[in-house]
């Protein structure tokens, strides 16, 4: 019974994720940023589709972020995680991008690095 209930929740998510990629690409000029959570840590990855590669990433993990957070997966460490995406966009000149949520609903989380992309001026 309860293997089944995970089973149904995975597959649902794969076709929640699958419709949203079909409407979506990422280009060389305007990149796809897609987000993953698990239960700990946070990942962002910036991918350009039409040459199948990660330009970069950024995630709760790095040392970096570590030095400046200490909790990894709160609000706030979205937030910081999306300062962190949008200062590397810049380093590398994109100011235009494509948002993936991937197969998680745009609230808590997902919502802070959108906006935090956004106060720090990338467009999408």
């Amino acid at each position: 019974m309860f293997k089944d209930k995970v089973e149904l929740k995975k597959k649902s998510r794969e076709k929640i994720r699958k419709r949203i990629r079909k409407k979506i690409r990422g280009t060389p000029e305007r990149p796809r940023v897609f987000i993953y959570k698990s239960n700990r840590y946070i990942y962002t990855q910036v991918v350009d589709d039409v040459s199948g590669r990660v330009l970069f990433g950024a995630s709760t993990l790095e040392k970096s972020f570590r030095e400046k957070m200490t909790n990894t997966k709160n609000i706030k460490a979205a937030e910081e995680l999306g300062k962190i995406l949008a200062q590397r966009l810049k380093e590398r000149k994109l100011e235009k991008i494509v948002f993936d949520r991937g197969a998680y609903p745009y609230h808590g989380r997902v919502k802070a690095i959108a906006e935090s992309l956004r106060q720090e001026g990338i467009i999408f």
